[in-house]
């Protein structure tokens, strides 16, 4: 994308609003599009701009045609075991120095993409409880998302060992 019209258009959402972009979309995109969905209003915007047609549905990254041989598979776990994987994980950064980085990247002058990072802001302000919180609440929009995916075959690792889920997959693997 070039630079210069990645740089209008975020000044114009600043001054003006994603909900004033939103209404200059394509109609289609448009009704694709919450108009407070700052981040996707920007790029559709600049895809416009740029004279670059943007992909009208999710549906076609997973369309039939692409879909040969495939077997979609989502892994799922207790939300009781995800919760404590969370934890230990973000205890795992954090003693091994991730709010140092954060704050290293900050002052860096870190892009909006990087701050966006789940846990950037938390750990800024040094809110390790927040940073878990924000983990989880992505965990579970990960989740949903995955539920809605037409064809997927959940398997569920609760309890059990990687080798484990490895031979459920190749099983199914083998069965389609």
């Amino acid at each position: 994308m070039p630079p210069e019209i990645r740089s209008q258009v975020e000044d114009e959402i600043a001054s003006r609003g994603s909900a004033a972009l939103h209404a200059e979309l394509d109609p289609d995109l448009a009704a694709t599009t919450h108009p407070n969905d700052r981040k996707r209003i920007a790029r559709l915007t600049e895809l416009q701009r740029a004279g670059i047609e943007p992909a009208r549905s999710s549906e076609r990254l997973w369309a039939q045609r692409l879909r040969h041989p495939t077997l979609l598979a989502g892994l799922v776990l207790d939300r009781d075991e995800l919760d404590r994987r969370i934890e230990e994980r973000v205890d795992d950064m954090v003693e091994t120095g991730v709010e140092d980085e954060v704050r290293g990247a900050a002052t860096a002058g870190a892009s909006r993409t990087a701050r966006a990072a789940i846990g950037f802001e938390e750990l800024l302000r040094g809110d390790v409880v927040a940073m878990k919180s924000a983990q989880r609440r992505y965990a579970r929009r990960q989740l949903t998302w995955m539920r809605k995916l037409h064809g997927v075959e959940t398997i569920d690792r609760t309890g059990r060992s990687d080798e484990e889920v490895a031979a459920d997959l190749i099983a199914r693997l083998d069965r389609s």
